[in-house]
């Protein structure tokens, strides 16, 4: 409330002081050269394909099962998303599926880091540099999230981040990022988000838009981010609960490895309708991240991805769960007679 009041106070809303403070923070706590605060993750996405050089016609490969938000910024800018299949373990990118997806019109590849689990960025780049294709981090869901000693979104061309309020650290509305070390690109994203302006009124970047990140979101993200660590550890502590606590044969865990910070608790179940009905008959609710794969409906087939939308289930996880609720969810699945 005290970042709010001092907004308010300010006067100033949009651009201003507060925003390059948190720009300066968040690329900080990455560890990225630049940060560039926008509207929201949707739009980071667009802004970062744009400035890559994507264009009507081009073609971007990405995954299918991540709820349609890469999938929309692709699109909006005229380009057609090419998905390819998952890992059967981990639900995220298949390194070879990308590998064998890679053609001439390829301009782009967007790496989602889903339910707050680290996608092999590292191979994708590494593939993707054999033909100078530039890799997009979508990190909505792995803010603090790490490979290798990195942050997620300092391993690829450029990172993306969401700052909706459920997002391991979220405003208080629909806020975005985009962070690199590029700083031809990061000026291209500058100027697109404000129009395509170089100066105020005179554009010079085509594909440019309103999309700015506003003082009062950035105030309040300013003063959430020294939280962003400790409120990842919760959330690893409760999805591990969950793992060593939920043994059930019809229930698999999508695995927590090192350096995830388990955005969302996933299990996959051939039962799901089931297992919703009987936590929420015991007042635990769940959610379904998410039911519809972004290629239903076309000829494209992609069995891991379809079995998944079909069968993945989020169980209750947020940094102020105590351990009584906790333990309700583990006793509530072991309860479930399906």
């Amino acid at each position: 409330m005290d970042a709010v009041r001092s907004v308010v106070d300010s006067g100033w809303f949009v651009l201003g002081p507060r925003v390059r403070e948190f720009e300066k923070d968040f690329a900080e706590f990455v560890g990225a050269g630049d940060c560039i605060g926008v509207g929201n993750g949707t739009d980071a996405i667009e802004l970062a394909l744009r400035a890559t050089g994507v264009a009507p016609g081009s073609e971007v490969v990405t995954v299918a099962n991540a709820g349609g938000y890469a999938s929309a910024a692709i699109r909006s800018i005229g380009a057609t998303p090419v998905y390819v299949d998952v890992d059967p373990e981990t639900l995220l990118v298949s390194p070879e599926a990308v590998r064998g997806t890679l053609g001439e019109a390829t301009a782009a590849i967007v790496v989602t880091h889903l339910y707050g689990r680290v996608a092999p960025v590292d191979q994708i780049v590494g593939i993707a540099g054999d033909r100078a294709v530039p890799v997009i981090e979508d990190c909505a869901q792995a803010h603090g999230a790490t490979v290798g000693g990195a942050h997620v979104g300092t391993v690829g061309t450029l990172g993306c981040f969401s700052f909706y309020p459920t997002k391991n650290l979220g405003a208080l509305g629909d806020a975005g990022a985009i962070v690199g070390d590029d700083q031809d690109l990061m000026g291209h994203v500058r100027r697109l988000r404000q129009y395509g302006w170089s100066q105020k009124y005179h554009r010079t970047e085509p594909g440019g838009r309103n999309s700015r990140l506003d003082e009062l979101q950035a105030a309040v993200l300013s003063a959430l981010l020294p939280n962003l660590d400790e409120w990842n550890r919760r959330r690893c502590e409760i999805g591990l609960a969950y793992r060593d606590g939920i043994s059930h044969p019809d229930i698999r865990h999508v695995p927590i490895r090192d350096g995830d910070v388990v955005h969302l608790a996933v299990v996959e179940t051939g039962r799901r309708q089931s297992l919703e009905a009987h936590l929420g008959g015991l007042g635990i609710a769940t959610d379904v991240h998410y039911p519809a794969p972004d290629h239903a409906g076309s000829e494209t087939r992609l069995p891991v991805t379809e079995t998944a939308c079909e069968s993945v289930l989020t169980l209750p996880c947020f940094p102020e769960m105590i351990d009584a609720e906790i333990e309700m969810v583990i006793e509530g699945v072991g309860s479930w007679r399906p």
